[in-house]
């Protein structure tokens, strides 16, 4: 059985939802649909970005994905399908693919070329969801489009580093359910430039010299729980998705706050990684030093 993900602003207000998955159900009645996310930032692009690369490889391979996102058609705003990894992405070439196309590079690129066969003003509903249909039944890329060989980038995407390398300064691209800001930079990416290096992470006015491995690192669990004063307390770690995330744990924007909301970080906010040199040595020292241990032994 064929699965066809769904990711959108469409909301859950309006009919558009809803609309789609009617449309797919009337080619394809014993297809799966798995809703994503609908509740995307309206034309929010990294962020939907962000939310597609984080899902799709929990899915089989083979699995179709509809991304509607900014999908209107027009001169710069083509609509793509891509095979990556296995899976299939439907969507406009709007820089939405360019955060996982920048890891797994793609095995096909087709720019969807069926606009004249199909009179429409719902892109989504109507040339997204006969490509996914086709593609669901069998059919290949090469028929519904012209193959390509670049998708439009997203700027900023990759974070940056100065020539000497002792800084790197990322870029806010989501900010989850929990108010917590998650940042461009990715763990492989962040260890690379920092060899071990001691860091200060500067974001607005705030600085942080640690990166816990989970949220409750924070809890110091030898005090008793009526005596701490946990929640509230601000945090750097690498999130499920192995990027940098400010976070404050158990937030919540409408009682305590959020990373978001308390330290006054939005979408696209610089975050700063500033690596501490490590001590030189003296050469005569070190030689003193060694000599000391070889007496110890």
């Amino acid at each position: 059985m064929a699965i066809i993900t769904l990711t959108t602003d469409f909301g859950e207000k309006d009919y558009f939802a809803g609309a789609t998955k009617g449309a797919i159900y009337s080619e394809l009645p014993d297809v799966k649909i798995v809703d994503i996310s609908h509740t995307v930032s309206p034309f929010n692009i990294p962020e939907a970005a962000y939310i597609i690369q984080n899902a799709y490889n929990s899915f089989p391979k083979g699995t179709i994905h509809i991304i509607g996102i900014d999908s209107e058609i027009n001169p710069e705003n083509k609509h793509i399908g891509i095979k990556l990894d296995d899976h299939y992405f439907i969507c406009a070439n709007n820089g939405i693919m360019s955060m996982i196309c920048s890891e797994i590079a793609p095995e096909k690129i087709v720019e969807i070329n069926i606009h004249d066969k199909i009179q429409t003003s719902f892109p989504v509903l109507d040339v997204f969801v006969k490509v996914a249909c086709h593609i669901a039944r069998g059919g290949t890329l090469e028929v519904i489009g012209k193959s390509i060989s670049e998708i439009k980038p997203i700027k900023n995407i990759v974070p940056y580093v100065n020539d000497d390398k002792t800084q790197i300064v990322g870029s806010i691209v989501y900010i989850d359910n929990y108010g917590n800001v998650v940042t461009n930079i990715k763990r492989q990416f962040f260890e690379t430039i920092q060899k071990g290096r001691d860091f200060e992470i500067s974001a607005r006015n705030y600085t942080f010299k640690k990166i816990h491995d989970k949220y409750s690192d924070i809890v110091n669990f030898e005090i008793p729980e009526n005596k701490r004063q946990d929640e509230g307390r601000k945090l750097v770690v690498f999130n499920s998705g192995n990027f940098l995330e400010i976070a404050v744990y158990k937030s919540n924007s409408a009682t305590i706050g959020s990373a978001s909301t308390l330290l006054g970080l939005g979408l696209m906010d610089a975050v700063s990684i500033n690596f501490i040199p490590k001590p030189i040595v003296p050469k005569r020292l070190e030689i003193q030093q060694n000599a000391t241990k070889a007496a110890d032994y």
